[in-house]
């Protein structure tokens, strides 16, 4: 899904017009990064957590001449799923799986 593609699913679920939905995807998006921009992190109960981690300085390898090369530290944004979005996720990506995944408790006793 793209963003016209969201702003669309968003104007049909909350029954307001496409131009409506997309300044409020807009204004979420600006405040989300507003927040990390500032070092906050921005906690959505459910469907998880938008947060800055720190990537500490570190050396790598040029892939071209294998040298060695220094690659500066840096602020990542990071986004960490919810228990609910998790499960959401889960129960559609495993539906009938979930069953034939997890063997079968036998109800045989063991021959002694």
């Amino acid at each position: 899904m793209n963003k016209s593609e969201l702003i669309d699913a968003i104007a049909t679920s909350a029954d307001i017009p496409k131009a409506v939905a997309g300044r409020a995807l807009d204004a979420v998006i600006e405040s989300v990064t507003g927040a990390l921009k500032s070092g906050d992190s921005v906690v959505l109960v459910g469907f998880g957590t938008f947060q800055v981690k720190e990537r500490a300085k570190r050396t790598g390898r040029n892939p071209q001449s294998g040298e060695a090369i220094t690659i500066s530290a840096a602020n990542i944004p990071g986004f960490k799923a919810g228990k609910n979005l998790k499960e959401a996720v889960n129960k559609l990506e495993t539906g009938s799986k979930a069953a034939a995944s997890k063997p079968a408790k036998s109800t045989k006793k063991a021959a002694n």
